[in-house]
């Protein structure tokens, strides 16, 4: 609950303080990542402070590899008063294996194409049912 001394952002100063764009910040809200504190009699959204460090943690683990569903589902176990370490340890090790299958999946494609550029011979043929007889067997 806010206190009557708790200064509340503007979403151009939350965009001012954390470099994310006010778009996104909106984006962000209606997922249920962020959630403003209240706002004005204009309707504008208020923010309290500590929305930068959230955006912070959001930047970073984007950065790191984390979907936004990803990142929602930390951010509940944070919401509900636990540390989310747990989670997020549990999440980078499954990032790691995604990872590791990718680089497995991109070695395979360099493989296949070492083959392919080993055996390139200079090719001026046209031939008509193929664009071109090295890459089509």
């Amino acid at each position: 609950m806010l206190t009557q001394d708790e200064k509340l952002l503007l979403i151009g100063q939350v965009t001012a303080l954390s470099g994310v764009p006010i778009r996104t910040i909106r984006y962000y809200e209606s997922l249920g990542l962020l959630k403003s504190s209240a706002r004005t009699e204009g309707g504008f959204r208020q923010f309290s402070v500590d929305v930068v460090t959230r955006l912070s943690f959001i930047k970073r683990m984007q950065n790191l590899g984390l979907s936004l569903e990803e990142i929602k589902d930390v951010l509940k176990v944070y919401d509900q008063g636990q540390p989310p370490c747990g989670e997020i340890k549990e999440k980078l090790q499954e990032k790691i294996l995604h990872i590791d299958q990718q680089i497995e999946q991109l070695l395979t494609l360099k493989s296949e194409i070492g083959v392919l550029l080993s055996g390139w011979q200079n090719v001026d043929t046209k031939y008509e049912d193929k664009i071109c007889p090295i890459i089509q067997p």
